[in-house]
C-alpha cells in the first residue's frame, strides 16, 4: 500500500493548484453576482449592500483565504442560485451524473473491446476499415448534435423513445426511495420493476449519445494493444505449441491487453463526467453538468468553484483506482512517482 500513499501525496500539489485557479477563473466570470441576486429593480445601493454581506468587496487576496478556511471546514459556500449549500446540491444532483456516465461507459466498453479486438484480429480487412470508419465518425461530431439527432429520429420521428424530460417522467411515475441517488439501483432495491424500466428507458439516448464519443480512445487503444500483444514472441509461441486459435487470442493475448485499456479507462471514465454538461442540458438531465451551466449563467462563484473542485477530486480518485486496477491485472507494475 505504499504506492497508494505515495500516488496521494503526489496529487497534493495539483488539488492546491486547482484550488488557486478555480477561484481566479470563477472570479473572471462575466456578470456581477450581486446584482443577479439583488434583481433587476435593485439600486446601487442595494447591490454594495449584497455586495458587502457576500464578501465581494474584500480584496482578492482576502478573499482566497477565506475561501480556503471554508474549504478546510467543508464549506463550500452558499449557491446563489438555488440558495442552498453548495455541498447539499453536488451530493443531490452527483449521482445523477454519475449514474448516466457508467451507462454511458458501459455501452462505450460493450461496443469498443469487440471493435478493437476484431479490427486487430482482422487488420487490413474489410472489418478492419469499417471499424476505422465507425471509429472516426463517433469522433467527428459532438456530443450534444449526436444527442440532437438520436432524440430527433427516435423520439420526434419513430416515437421509440420517452420524451426527453430528464431521469423520470414524473407525471407518471415516482421517484423510488432515495439509497443510492441513481434511479435505476434504487427502484431495483425497491423491487420497482416498472420504474426501473422507466428509468432506463430515459437512460437510453443520453447514454448512447455520450457513449459514442468515448467509443473512439477505447476501440483505438484495444486494436493497437491487441495488435502487439499479437506480434509478441509469447503469441508466436503459444501458436507454434498448437493450442486453440481462441486460447491463444483470449487467454494470452486479450489478457496481457487489459493494461493499457485499463489505463485509459479512467480518462474515458473522467471526461465522460466532464463532457455530460451538454448532454444533460439536451436531455433536461438533473445532474451537476447542468447544475455547473446554470451556475456560470449565474456567475454564481461557489457552485462554479464546488463544481470544478469536486470534478478535480473525482479525476484524482479515478486515477488512482485505474493506478491500483493496473497492479492488480500485472503485478509486476509499480507507480513509484
Amino acid at each position: 500500500m505504499n504506492f497508494v500513499w505515495k500516488r496521494l501525496l503526489a496529487t497534493l500539489p495539483s488539488l492546491a493548484g486547482v484550488v488557486v485557479l478555480t477561484f481566479l477563473l470563477s472570479h473572471a466570470l462575466p456578470g456581477d453576482p450581486a446584482a443577479y441576486f439583488a434583481g433587476p429593480a435593485a439600486d446601487a445601493n442595494s447591490i454594495a449592500e449584497i455586495r458587502e454581506k457576500l464578501g465581494l468587496d474584500r480584496p482578492l487576496v482576502e478573499q482566497f483565504f477565506y475561501y480556503v478556511a471554508d474549504l478546510l471546514r467543508g464549506n463550500l459556500g452558499k449557491s446563489l442560485t438555488t440558495g442552498q449549500p453548495v455541498l447539499t446540491d453536488l451530493v443531490d444532483r452527483l449521482p445523477a451524473s454519475l449514474e448516466l456516465s457508467a451507462y454511458a461507459l458501459v455501452f462505450a466498453i460493450g461496443c469498443a473491446i469487440p471493435m478493437g479486438v476484431l479490427a486487430a484480429i482482422r487488420l487490413d480487412r474489410p472489418a478492419d476499415h469499417a471499424c476505422r470508419v465507425i471509429v472516426t465518425v463517433c469522433a467527428a461530431f459532438p456530443t450534444f448534435f449526436i444527442g440532437l439527432l438520436l432524440v430527433y429520429v427516435f423520439y420526434f420521428l419513430l416515437g421509440w423513445a420517452p420524451e426527453p424530460l430528464g431521469r423520470l417522467n414524473e407525471i407518471l411515475y415516482t421517484a423510488p426511495p432515495r439509497v443510492t441517488g441513481a434511479y435505476t439501483i434504487d427502484a431495483l432495491i425497491a423491487g420497482d420493476g416498472e420504474v426501473f424500466r422507466a428509468a432506463l428507458a430515459q437512460l437510453v439516448l443520453p447514454a448512447i449519445s455520450l457513449g459514442l464519443f468515448a467509443l473512439a480512445p477505447l476501440a483505438r487503444i484495444t486494436r493497437a494493444a491487441m495488435l502487439e500483444s499479437l506480434s509478441s514472441d509469447f503469441v508466436r509461441t503459444a501458436h507454434a505449441s498448437g493450442l486453440p486459435t481462441s486460447k491463444v487470442l483470449f487467454t494470452y493475448a486479450f489478457r496481457n491487453s487489459l493494461l493499457p485499456i485499463s489505463s485509459v479507462l479512467g480518462m474515458v471514465f473522467s471526461f465522460l463526467l466532464g463532457s455530460n454538461v451538454l448532454i444533460e442540458q439536451v436531455f433536461g438531465w438533473q445532474g451537476v453538468g447542468a447544475y455547473a451551466v446554470s451556475a456560470v449563467l449565474a456567475s454564481d462563484y461557489a457552485a462554479v468553484q464546488g463544481f470544478v473542485l469536486m470534478m478535480a477530486l473525482l479525476y484524482i480518485l479515478l486515477n488512482l483506482l485505474v493506478d491500483v486496477l493496473a497492479t492488480l491485472i500485472d503485478p509486476r507494475v509499480r507507480f513509484e512517482g
